[in-house]
């Protein structure tokens, strides 16, 4: 029985590995229709080549781009506005577009905080998507973005602060950065990915141009490979709208 079917959104070519890889993979593997929206960067770059090969490896079909620039790299989309400086109207808009094209049960995105790292796309990505699922239920907002589709749920991926503490913060940003956590009692749903968590980690790794410079693929690329795998194998998400822990709808 195939699980619902699933868009993920996100800011960055290898946030959809590295902040939730193994649920669309689990998903994926159940044979349920599975997608992802990315915010940043444009066909034709290098990393919108890696995305793509990162989503083959995750079997969630090919790239959706909203087409706008990385905040720290201008290059990421020439010409184009910088995510964060776009008209919000019209990112919620190129997103409702994608839902309503897709038709996913479930979306999943980055919590408030912009995950671990309050990264200023994380958060806006957060923003925009909140603000497409629900504009995408009604129909007289967005009309040429075509008929209207509601989400039965939207769930963030997030990191609790015991979970940051046991993986080591070392791993996970580099030192002196903020780390972004949340109280234990938020999370609606703990996912062991451990089955996909090579596939995972895999699509993690597709994603060359991070692992080069050192960012989070490079330094989970230098563990051992059991660390790596303990580091991936679990992930953590908030039902929004909704208390935790959620006793009834789609499940992740």
């Amino acid at each position: 029985m195939p699980l619902p079917s699933l868009l993920g959104v996100f800011a960055h070519p290898d946030d959809e590995s590295l902040v939730s890889g193994g649920v669309p993979a689990r998903h994926a593997a159940s044979g349920a229709r599975t997608a992802v929206v990315n915010a940043t960067w444009t066909e034709g770059t290098r990393r919108a080549g890696e995305l793509a090969e990162a989503l083959r490896i995750l079997g969630a079909g090919e790239p959706r781009m909203l087409g706008y620039a990385d905040a720290h790299v201008p290059e990421s989309a020439p010409g184009a506005a910088r995510f964060c400086d776009a008209p919000l109207d019209e990112a919620v808009g190129r997103l409702v577009r994608h839902i309503r094209e897709f038709r996913p049960e479930i979306v999943i995105t980055h919590d408030a905080y912009g995950n671990l790292s309050g990264h200023p796309d994380h958060v806006h990505a957060h923003r925009v998507t909140v603000l497409a699922v629900q504009a995408a239920g009604w129909g007289l907002l967005y009309p040429e973005a075509g008929p209207p589709w509601e989400p039965s749920a939207l769930y963030l991926a997030t990191h609790p602060e015991s979970a940051v503490q046991a993986l080591g913060r070392e791993v996970l940003l580099r030192p002196g950065r903020a780390m972004y956590s949340v109280p234990a009692e938020w999370v609606s749903a703990v996912v062991d990915v451990g089955p996909w968590v090579e596939q995972k980690l895999d699509a993690v790794m597709a994603h060359r141009s991070e692992v080069e410079r050192g960012a989070l693929p490079g330094r989970l690329a230098a563990l051992r490979p059991a660390d790596r795998a303990g580091v991936m194998s679990t992930e953590w998400y908030m039902r929004c709208g909704a208390p935790a822990p959620v006793e009834s709808g789609p499940a992740l």
